[in-house]
């Protein structure tokens, strides 16, 4: 096998690296930034140069070295590559090739546009590593057009009304992506530190992002009635919010998608906004691989190998520490 899966993470043997490794390694190739893929301790690290930035900021004085999407590297005699994984800006899938034989690790992905992160590019393979975060076919993600209506909509109404409108969105993709669907004309736009601390970073990449209000503990909470509140999800319930009562509350995640969550989250609004690929993102994705073995990684792994056997693929299930969006997870570096 091209990589094999140890307890410290995916393995390329022949190689001598790891891929998103949640145990400390000698070499690790990073798919992205988010905690539960781009780890501390490693000796040496290797991610796309576009998200390379965000994981400097996250991980502070690391060894890390970049290349380019597409841009071929020889580690070993292995032929390794990063290519765009739609999933937030600069996240990678990466391709490993030995002795003729290809296999892609996604890490997580996205199939469609959304205007901020590289488009999703297929890549050829004969064993492919996915994610199943949605594979569920209930996850079917609207257009951003509508959910940009249904956002600015709620943001309107709550400002007529006199209420400050706070969405919980992750610091890393999640919030800019919001911020590139928000109307800026309804109203000031607010942003909690780990929130701005990451648009510094891209915007220092040239990410084109609206102009945003970083709070501060000397921010006026009445200098900005009806403003729009973007902040991490264990914001939402602390007195850091409260300061900028009354407010109207939702939260951006695939997991809107389903009511019972929606009800245990004490939520005003859900909006149905994922970084992760739906039911027909994830098939669309492995079939455009061309891949005969797959294995599924986080989510609903069980259906999904269960539905992948049923179409003819030899699927099988890896257990891995990468996360699965929940809603109660705390991101707030």
């Amino acid at each position: 096998m091209v990589l094999e899966f140890r307890d410290e993470g995916i393995f390329c043997p022949a190689g001598g690296f790891h891929i998103d490794p949640w145990r400390p390694v000698d070499r690790a190739l990073v798919t992205h930034g988010h905690a539960d893929h781009a780890y501390p301790g490693h000796t040496h690290y290797l991610t796309s140069t576009a998200a390379a930035p965000v994981i400097r900021h996250r991980l502070g004085d690391i060894a890390i070295d970049t290349v380019n999407f597409g841009e071929t590297r020889s580690i070993n005699g292995v032929s390794v590559s990063f290519h765009p994984a739609g999933h937030v800006p600069g996240s990678a899938q990466i391709r490993v090739e030995h002795k003729g034989e290809v296999w892609v690790v996604s890490g997580d992905y996205k199939t469609t546009p959304d205007g901020l992160s590289e488009p999703f590019a297929p890549v050829r393979c004969h064993a492919f590593i996915t994610e199943c975060t949605f594979g569920l076919p209930v996850f079917d993600w609207k257009d951003e057009a509508a959910l940009a209506s249904e956002i600015n909509a709620w943001w309107s109404a709550n400002a007529a009304d006199g209420r400050v409108s706070a969405i919980g969105a992750y610091s890393l993709g999640k919030a800019q992506r919001l911020l590139t669907m928000v109307d800026p004309a309804i109203g000031s736009i607010l942003t909690h530190a780990a929130v701005e601390n990451t648009n510094e970073v891209l915007r220092g990449q040239g990410l084109s992002l609206p102009d945003t209000v970083r709070v501060t503990p000397d921010t006026d909470a009445k200098a900005y009635p009806g403003a729009l509140l973007i902040a991490p999800p264990s914001a939402l319930d602390s007195r850091w919010s409260q300061r900028f009562a009354p407010v109207a509350s939702a939260f951006a995640s695939g997991w809107m998608a389903l009511r019972g969550v929606r009800r245990r989250r004490a939520i005003d609004r859900g909006f149905v906004v994922s970084d992760h690929a739906d039911w027909r993102g994830l098939n669309a994705a492995i079939a455009e691989t061309g891949a005969t073995r797959i294995f599924a990684t986080h989510g609903y792994t069980e259906t999904f190998r269960q539905w992948l056997e049923m179409q003819g693929y030899d699927a099988q299930i890896v257990r891995t520490e990468f996360g699965d969006e929940l809603i109660d997870a705390e991101e707030t570096a």
